[in-house]
């Protein structure tokens, strides 16, 4: 049996990094190949949570190759078949709001459209404080679209942050597993 090879694309939720990376290489352990991918935001942005020359450093080691960065690059996953699943890890409401709607200006909502136009499946893992408020609306929306399956996603604060899901991103492979055979894992929000 080939090799399966995921798209890992990540977005700016930067809190998320150290979680969101240890899957990835979790998945590369597996024996998983990884086309990495990164919004602009995620390859160039200095946080209080580390610098992104080192997680650009880190995802490239994990994955073997380097960082596809821009709207060109990722334009090909789709046609050229270069993956059997796109991953979004993290997915931000910023990501969530221009997939429910269609725009594509980013690195990663390109790979998103690349992939979704060949009938790739695309696994999203949430993280974003507004789940519960703005961006509920286009949750729904995605859940209803197909070829796109959630991470199972659960409050993370719901004392202080009571709008704010995070999917577990122990489920990432699992979800990816059953996205695969078209399945969405449950329960999506726990």
């Amino acid at each position: 049996m080939e090799k399966k090879v995921f798209g890992f694309a990540m977005c700016g939720s930067f809190c998320t990094f150290t979680k969101v990376i240890d899957q990835m290489r979790a998945i590369a352990d597996a024996g998983y190949g990884i086309l990495p991918i990164m919004s602009s935001n995620a390859y160039s942005t200095d946080t209080r949570f580390g610098r992104a020359s080192d997680f650009v450093w880190e995802v490239e080691d994990i994955c073997g190759r380097k960082v596809l960065k821009s709207i060109v690059d990722t334009e090909p996953i789709g046609p050229k078949g270069l993956v059997d699943l796109m991953i979004v890890a993290p997915c931000t409401g910023n990501t969530l709001a221009k997939l429910a709607c269609g725009i594509t200006d980013t690195p990663v909502t390109m790979a998103v459209k690349s992939s979704l136009r060949v009938g790739t499946p695309v696994v999203l893992a949430v993280a974003t404080n507004d789940a519960l408020a703005a961006s509920a609306q286009n949750i729904g929306r995605l859940l209803n679209t197909k070829h796109i399956f959630f991470v199972p996603l659960r409050q993370d604060d719901p004392e202080k942050k009571p709008n704010s899901l995070v999917c577990d991103f122990s489920k990432l492979l699992p979800t990816c597993l059953a996205a695969l055979d078209g399945k969405q894992i449950e329960p999506v929000i726990f």
